[in-house]
């Protein structure tokens, strides 16, 4: 009777069917999967992009890499002189030619450079002057302007990560007045920007000119230059940094652009023939600044000023 007993039991715990209740399986199918997590940790959101490079970014100490040198220059004349040292641009020496006429100018300049202590005073004559000059009217005064140490693009994103802020970077695309980077530069510096990239060749480089226009700003805000503009706008992109473009054509307003608020490359054509198409394709977006009045165009310092202060704005 006991082994009867047994395979009856067997056969009832091995019946199939259906079982009673559904131990909560339901009941948890029709309960949310919690809050939505921050936009910083879906994957594949750009901010989460962004969140991944700053911890790269944290976990190695940036090299900093060179731009290379720009070239020597000299600035000649009496005025010319004289507003250089007043302004700030960088000297090592400062040529007086011999038996010069010691006008105001002259005292001036001559005072200047021993204000700062660094730059060597060295009388020469005439034909000598002359000569440095290719003939030029010197007037009997000329400045020696060193050589420009030019940043590499990663250097001024690996500060900005470095110090915990987000990247606000403006590269210039085919601007080749000197006036107007040194604009640039001055506005960089004014809304709290770190830096900003210029081409190698067919661009303006920080001349003399360029130094004068940032009315001194260009002591601390690093200039960088890139082989290829478009490779370093990609390798920003890769950084989780975007790029944005200005063109008067752009689908974005810039006041509705919010990627303003994060690390962000501000790309400035041209007056005459904005981007080039290389770098359009490349940048993430394409902004337009409106302009009630009727002008086709914002010279390069100016519009760059614009879309600095809607970054510093929002980011304030």
């Amino acid at each position: 009777m006991a082994g009867n007993s047994q395979r009856r039991n067997r056969r009832t715990s091995n019946k199939k069917g259906a079982t009673v209740g559904s131990g909560g399986k339901r009941r948890r199918s029709l309960e949310g999967k919690g809050p939505t997590p921050p936009a910083s940790a879906r994957k594949g959101h750009v901010k989460n992009r962004v969140a991944n490079a700053k911890a790269k970014q944290a976990q190695r100490r940036p090299v900093a890499r060179r731009g290379g040198k720009g070239s020597s220059e000299m600035v000649v004349g009496r005025n010319p002189v004289f507003e250089a040292l007043r302004d700030g641009v960088p000297a090592t020496t400062l040529y007086v030619q011999q038996f010069i006429d010691n006008d105001e100018r002259v005292r001036e300049a001559l005072h200047l450079a021993g204000q700062r202590g660094t730059i060597n005073l060295m009388e020469a004559p005439r034909a000598e002057l002359d000569r440095m000059t290719n003939g030029l009217n010197h007037q009997g005064l000329v400045l020696q302007v060193p050589p420009y140490e030019y940043a590499h693009p990663e250097d001024l994103a690996a500060a900005a990560f470095d110090d915990g802020e987000d990247p606000l970077i403006v590269a210039l695309d085919g601007v080749t007045d000197p006036r107007n980077l040194g604009a640039v530069v001055r506005s960089v510096a004014a809304f709290g920007g770190h830096g900003v990239v210029v081409p190698e060749r067919r661009a303006a480089g920080m001349t003399a000119g360029a130094w004068k226009t940032s009315a001194g700003t260009a002591a601390r805000t690093p200039v960088a230059r890139a082989t290829n503009l478009t490779r370093a706008l990609e390798a920003y992109q890769k950084a989780g940094i975007t790029v944005v473009g200005l063109a008067a054509d752009g689908e974005v307003e810039v006041g509705e652009l919010e990627a303003l608020d994060g690390p962000v490359v501000i790309v400035v054509g041209s007056e005459g023939k904005g981007l080039s198409r290389l770098v359009g394709e490349t940048c993430d977006f394409r902004v337009r600044i409106p302009m009630p009045g009727g002008a086709e165009s914002l010279n390069a310092g100016v519009a760059a000023g614009v879309v600095l202060y809607e970054a510093a704005r929002r980011r304030g």
